[in-house]
């Protein structure tokens, strides 16, 4: 119970860290949990006349009942804490106060598992075992908890019952007086949340955020909140229309529309529709919507529904059908069910069809081709449920995804992507040209700049920078001297620049990359991203990151440099925190006579630490692209390595002082030809099941997860009964320094990501295998169990 509510509260703040204050944070989360659960361990190492072998079972309790409490309060604290989202001495300030506030239940919830897996020696594999199976069932349960329920807040109560009502079971029979508090704590956190619950449905929650990326939240029309985000809905402004991408010469009139806000930062609108499309003849004049000029009479396929701007587009254009793919299924709801009437309920319409899915893997799966493919403003500035640090990973910007995409339209087909545009530096325009080229290339075409064309609309500008909006127009057949007349002819009536054509070129970068040119000397990263480096949105290079004449250009200055600068500070934080907090007080307490012979162990454990983390972090990376919906990369991935790590831990039970060194040998060295093996077959299991339906997909995930995970839990309860026959007394420090690395490489696996890849990442923690596979057996052949 108690790991069950550790895990979803872990995973719960990555939800809400993305709403109440950046993307960029939300990874923040998984740090702060092992960094107090570690603190937690080192507090049992640094009193030991405290928590004794007699006292265990009381503080088992105690410590599971502080952690409910906590859990709450210390939300609570968060949430009245006005976040400032900006590089300043107040800011690292906010983070590091955030991160010691939030980690103080965490700091409890350690003291607990540490005292479950450390004053029990003889029976650690089978509690390693219930840690890891509660802490995969919690994967899950948070899953149904928000999608039931609807309300991030509301969840934090339910989870805190969870970790009461585990403490009244270590209190039964131990203290009737914690019982009873438990008991007391866990009827009335379920009667809050069920009440809360029920007034979420009629969105008058009592427990409800207080700042919003700095800002005051505000009483909303619609909240819902789901694994992977929180979708508002409120008034708009009668106004000319949502799109920065309209022409100036559109005539101008007011249009009656809901602002609809994904996670407080990304927006979309629902426009009042009532079935009329002479009132919405203001689309025209979008740049988003060039490829219906040229392409008329079309089947077309709209990544990402949103408020179904794009759909009405298709109608306007009287477009033969429009299929609409939106992965948030609760974004569909809003549009047709609860605001459908002021919609027009699209989803009524007969040339209209959505589709709750992930596009890429939906559209893999697909045989229908298409004539257009559009994909407007789609981010992932949002952070998944399954904790990973979305910083600017997106699977629909790849080679890989632009190839299948292109593989889906009909020979005259045109996908047509719009992405922001700054003239001065302009990256995500020469990094959409490049992938362009490199994906027609796939397709065997050579001459690939026949085949693009970009034309943007500026807008103003945002820190002195000028911004717009542009769109790639990309076809698999070349661009006739009709389409070129006609892009020309509707750029110039609405006052549109032509970026890139077969006939022109504003500059001779976007004419170097659309000829296929390297740009190596570069200042910024524009080669195409891929399925192993899926960072589009991430340009900087390692050496030009301190170049301040980059870091005002456009989405660099606005977004990238302060994801660099939470990503530099949080590594510092992580660092500096675990030396004060773990390194030193150990340092402190352990005499030398203690340490003596440990030596091994510090390595041992410090290696595991770091190569379970890098590994589950680039696996979770890996198939959270190839699984395609966020809850299934957070359930398939978590849950399988979890539970798997926790068959392993409990097949090492029975492993005796005489069969130790050749049960390690064996597995150990079996862990290593296996991460070799799936660290090889992975990518092309996934680039050969990527069409399958999803049940295969999910199994194919658990084939590949599931032998890992089994040997990865077997090195800790291993080592633990090493440990306890050569230095029992330093076994909470072996826990503490096991958890320490893990904090520090829940932060390196996305710093190595970015800087080199996923793979990399993965070797990097097969590597720490093979550095504890050695220590271990050196530990061994020294003479550990002899001695004994």
């Amino acid at each position: 119970m108690v790991s069950l509510a550790t895990l979803m509260y872990e995973i719960l703040l990555t939800r809400i860290f993305s709403v109440t204050m950046w993307y960029h944070f939300a990874f923040m989360a998984i740090s702060i949990a092992m960094f107090g659960m570690t603190v937690g361990a080192i507090l049992v190492y640094l009193f030991p006349y405290y928590f004794t072998e007699q006292r265990a079972k009381y503080h088992l309790a105690l410590s599971s009942l502080f952690f409910s409490i906590s859990s709450v309060v210390c939300f609570l604290v968060h949430l009245v804490i006005p976040f400032i989202p900006r590089i300043s001495i107040v800011c690292i300030f906010l983070i590091v106060f955030t991160y010691i506030v939030i980690s103080i239940p965490f700091v409890l919830s350690g003291i607990c598992v540490c005292l479950a897996l450390t004053k029990f020696p003889q029976h650690v594999s089978k509690l390693y075992a219930a840690d890891l199976a509660g802490a995969a069932l919690g994967c899950i349960m948070l899953i149904w908890a928000l999608d039931i329920i609807g309300d991030g807040p509301t969840v934090v109560i339910v989870i805190a019952c969870l970790a009461s009502t585990g403490a009244l079971f270590f209190a039964a029979g131990v203290s009737k007086k914690v019982m009873h508090i438990a008991l007391a704590c866990s009827f009335l956190l379920a009667s809050f949340a069920i009440a809360n619950a029920i007034l979420v449905r009629d969105q008058r929650p009592l427990l409800k955020l207080i700042w919003v990326k700095g800002e005051r939240d505000h009483q909303h029309l619609y909240q819902k909140w789901n694994s992977f985000s929180r979708i508002v809905v409120d008034k708009d402004l009668n106004r000319k229309s949502a799109s920065p991408g309209l022409s100036p010469v559109c005539p101008y009139h007011k249009i009656n529309q809901l602002k609809m806000t994904i996670d407080a930062g990304a927006a979309t609108v629902i426009t009042a529709f009532n079935g009329n499309l002479d009132d919405l003849e203001y689309l025209k004049y979008d740049v988003t919507n060039l490829a219906h000029y040229i392409r008329q009479n079309s089947n077309v396929l709209v990544i990402g529904t949103g408020g179904g701007r794009d759909i009405l587009s298709a109608l306007v254009f009287k477009q033969k059908s429009v299929l609409g793919i939106e992965i948030n299924k609760d974004i569909i709801e809003a549009v047709n069910k609860r605001f459908g009437d002021f919609s027009g309920h699209l989803d009524k319409n007969p040339k209209v069809t959505f589709v709750n899915d992930e596009a890429r893997s939906y559209i893999t799966r697909l045989k229908d081709k298409f004539d257009i493919i559009q994909m407007s403003l789609i981010d992932t500035w949002a952070a998944t449920a399954a904790g990973a640090f979305v910083l600017a990973e997106n699977s629909l910007y790849t080679v890989e995804a632009w190839k299948i995409f292109l593989e889906h339209l009909n020979p005259n087909g045109v996908l047509s992507v719009s992405r922001w545009a700054f003239p001065k530096l302009d990256a995500e325009l020469y990094r959409l040209t490049s992938l362009a080229v490199a994906s027609l290339r796939q397709l065997g075409i050579k001459t690939p700049r026949k085949h693009i064309v970009i034309v943007r609309r500026m807008i103003g500008k945002i820190k002195d920078a000028p911004y717009g909006l542009g769109t790639i127009l990309v076809s698999k057949s070349p661009f006739s001297d009709n389409d070129l007349n006609i892009i020309e002819q509707i750029a110039n009536k609405m006052k549109f620049d032509v970026v890139l054509t077969p006939r022109f070129s504003l500059d001779s970068t976007f004419a170097a990359i659309s000829s296929g040119k390297n740009l190596i000397d570069f200042p910024i990263n524009i080669a195409p991203p891929t399925d192993d480096s899926p960072f589009f949105f991430y340009v900087l290079r390692i050496h030009n990151i301190l170049n301040r004449s980059i870091w005002k250009q456009g989405i660099i200055g606005i977004i990238q440099m302060k994801a660099v600068f939470i990503l530099a500070t949080l590594l510092a934080i992580v660092i500096v925190l675990t030396f004060l907090s773990i390194i030193v007080p150990l340092i402190i307490k352990t005499g030398k006579a203690s340490l003596k012979g440990a030596f091994t162990f510090l390595i041992f454990f410090s290696a595991i630490g770091l190569g379970f983390m890098l590994i589950e972090i680039s696996q979770m990376q890996r198939l959270i692209i190839f699984l395609g919906h966020p809850i299934y990369g957070l359930s398939v991935v978590l849950f399988s390595l979890l539970l798997s790590s926790s068959l392993g831990s409990l097949s090492t039970q029975k492993i005796s002082n005489s069969s130790m060194k050749s049960s390690v040998i064996i597995a150990l060295t079996l862990l290593l030809l296996v991460l070799i093996i799936f660290g090889k077959l992975t990518p092309y299991a996934i680039c050969m099941f990527q069409g399958s339906t999803i049940s295969v997909r999910v199994l194919v995930a658990i084939a590949i997860l599931f032998p890992l995970g089994l040997l990865m839990g077997m090195p800790f309860p291993v080592g633990i009964k090493l440990a306890s026959v050569k230095a029992p007394s330093i076994i909470p420090w072996l826990w503490g320094i096991n958890g320490a690395t893990s904090v520090c490489a829940s932060v390196l696996a996305v710093v190595i990501a970015l800087a080199s890849g996923i793979s990399t990442s993965f070797w990097v923690g097969f590597l720490c295998y093979v550095i504890a596979f050695v220590t271990i057996i050196w530990a061994l052949n020294i003479g550990v169990v002899k001695r004994k």
